[in-house]
Protein backbone atom coordinates (compact mmCIF):
# COMPACT_ATOMS: atom_id res chain seq x y z
CA UNK A 1 0.00 0.00 0.00
CA UNK A 2 1.05 3.59 -0.62
CA UNK A 3 2.38 5.45 1.64
CA UNK A 4 2.57 9.14 2.85
CA UNK A 5 6.31 9.27 2.65
CA UNK A 6 6.10 8.07 -0.95
CA UNK A 7 3.52 10.53 -2.45
CA UNK A 8 4.83 13.29 -0.05
CA UNK A 9 6.27 17.09 -1.13
CA UNK A 10 9.38 16.74 0.71
CA UNK A 11 11.15 20.16 1.94
CA UNK A 12 7.96 21.87 3.50
CA UNK A 13 8.26 24.40 5.64
CA UNK A 14 7.08 26.26 8.40
CA UNK A 15 6.18 30.15 9.28
CA UNK A 16 6.50 30.73 12.84
CA UNK A 17 3.33 31.58 14.75
CA UNK A 18 4.38 34.56 16.19
CA UNK A 19 5.59 35.63 12.33
CA UNK A 20 3.57 38.38 10.57
CA UNK A 21 0.79 37.11 8.42
CA UNK A 22 2.28 39.60 5.57
CA UNK A 23 6.23 37.39 6.11
CA UNK A 24 3.67 34.01 5.75
CA UNK A 25 2.64 35.55 2.24
CA UNK A 26 6.17 36.26 1.26
CA UNK A 27 7.28 33.33 1.90
CA UNK A 28 4.02 31.52 0.72
CA UNK A 29 5.29 33.77 -2.97
CA UNK A 30 9.02 32.48 -2.56
CA UNK A 31 7.98 28.95 -2.36
CA UNK A 32 5.52 29.12 -4.77
CA UNK A 33 2.60 27.51 -2.44
CA UNK A 34 -0.73 28.16 -1.08
CA UNK A 35 -0.55 26.97 2.37
CA UNK A 36 1.85 26.84 5.13
CA UNK A 37 2.02 24.90 8.23
CA UNK A 38 2.35 27.05 11.66
CA UNK A 39 5.01 25.80 14.19
CA UNK A 40 4.76 27.25 17.78
CA UNK A 41 8.49 27.99 19.50
CA UNK A 42 8.40 24.34 21.15
CA UNK A 43 8.86 23.67 17.28
CA UNK A 44 5.09 21.52 17.26
CA UNK A 45 2.97 22.41 14.51
CA UNK A 46 -0.10 24.95 15.75
CA UNK A 47 -2.10 24.58 12.55
CA UNK A 48 -2.43 25.69 8.94
CA UNK A 49 -2.31 29.03 7.08
CA UNK A 50 -3.70 29.22 3.47
CA UNK A 51 -3.36 31.99 1.21
CA UNK A 52 -7.21 32.12 1.12
CA UNK A 53 -7.48 32.89 5.41
CA UNK A 54 -5.20 35.89 4.48
CA UNK A 55 -7.21 37.38 1.91
CA UNK A 56 -10.31 36.58 4.21
CA UNK A 57 -9.47 37.00 7.66
CA UNK A 58 -7.36 39.69 7.10
CA UNK A 59 -7.26 41.57 4.12
CA UNK A 60 -11.14 41.40 4.00
CA UNK A 61 -11.77 41.80 7.27
CA UNK A 62 -9.54 45.70 6.78
CA UNK A 63 -6.62 44.06 9.64
CA UNK A 64 -3.24 45.23 8.76
CA UNK A 65 -1.33 41.93 7.53
CA UNK A 66 1.96 43.22 9.22
CA UNK A 67 0.51 43.27 12.41
CA UNK A 68 -1.19 39.93 12.54
CA UNK A 69 0.18 36.72 13.24
CA UNK A 70 0.09 33.75 11.74
CA UNK A 71 -0.46 31.86 14.92
CA UNK A 72 -3.61 34.42 15.73
CA UNK A 73 -5.44 32.68 12.68
CA UNK A 74 -4.30 28.61 13.91
CA UNK A 75 -7.44 27.11 14.84
CA UNK A 76 -7.90 24.12 17.25
CA UNK A 77 -5.43 20.96 16.82
CA UNK A 78 -3.17 20.80 13.15
CA UNK A 79 -4.74 17.93 11.60
CA UNK A 80 -1.72 15.89 10.24
CA UNK A 81 -0.45 12.56 8.62
CA UNK A 82 2.10 10.31 9.84
CA UNK A 83 4.65 9.50 6.84
CA UNK A 84 4.14 5.83 7.00
CA UNK A 85 0.72 6.71 6.88
CA UNK A 86 -1.22 4.08 4.29
CA UNK A 87 -2.86 5.84 1.79
CA UNK A 88 -6.21 4.89 2.92
CA UNK A 89 -5.71 7.04 6.03
CA UNK A 90 -4.74 9.74 3.93
CA UNK A 91 -8.20 9.72 2.22
CA UNK A 92 -10.25 9.09 5.60
CA UNK A 93 -8.38 12.28 7.01
CA UNK A 94 -8.87 14.35 4.63
CA UNK A 95 -12.40 13.37 3.55
CA UNK A 96 -13.38 13.65 7.54
CA UNK A 97 -11.35 17.08 8.25
CA UNK A 98 -12.25 18.32 4.72
CA UNK A 99 -8.87 19.65 4.23
CA UNK A 100 -6.89 19.67 0.80
CA UNK A 101 -3.55 19.48 2.46
CA UNK A 102 -1.42 17.43 5.35
CA UNK A 103 1.61 18.05 6.95
CA UNK A 104 3.31 15.00 6.87
CA UNK A 105 5.47 14.03 10.36
CA UNK A 106 7.64 11.54 11.40
CA UNK A 107 7.18 11.61 15.19
CA UNK A 108 7.38 15.01 16.15
CA UNK A 109 9.57 16.47 12.99
CA UNK A 110 7.68 18.07 9.70
CA UNK A 111 8.83 15.94 6.74
CA UNK A 112 6.24 16.82 3.95
CA UNK A 113 3.31 17.68 2.95
CA UNK A 114 0.57 15.69 1.22
CA UNK A 115 -1.54 17.69 -1.18
CA UNK A 116 -4.61 17.01 -3.11
CA UNK A 117 -2.70 16.78 -6.38
CA UNK A 118 0.17 14.35 -4.57
CA UNK A 119 -3.14 12.03 -4.03
CA UNK A 120 -4.08 12.78 -7.49
CA UNK A 121 -1.00 12.00 -9.14
CA UNK A 122 -0.14 8.76 -6.74
CA UNK A 123 -3.45 6.96 -5.83
CA UNK A 124 -5.62 5.05 -8.13
CA UNK A 125 -8.03 6.72 -9.74
CA UNK A 126 -11.36 5.62 -8.28
CA UNK A 127 -9.94 6.85 -5.04
CA UNK A 128 -8.57 10.25 -6.20
CA UNK A 129 -11.99 10.26 -7.49
CA UNK A 130 -14.09 9.57 -4.51
CA UNK A 131 -11.83 12.16 -2.86
CA UNK A 132 -12.46 14.74 -5.12
CA UNK A 133 -16.47 14.31 -4.68
CA UNK A 134 -16.12 14.36 -0.57
CA UNK A 135 -13.83 17.65 -0.87
CA UNK A 136 -16.17 19.79 -3.48
CA UNK A 137 -19.75 18.65 -1.60
CA UNK A 138 -20.48 20.65 1.84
Amino acid sequence: MTTAREIMTEGAECIGADESVLEAAKKMKQLGVGALPICGTDNRLKGMLTDRDIVVKVLGADKDPSSVTAGELAQGEAVTIGADDDAGEILRTMIDHKVRRLPVIDGHDLVGMVAQADVARGLPDPQVGDLLEALSTD
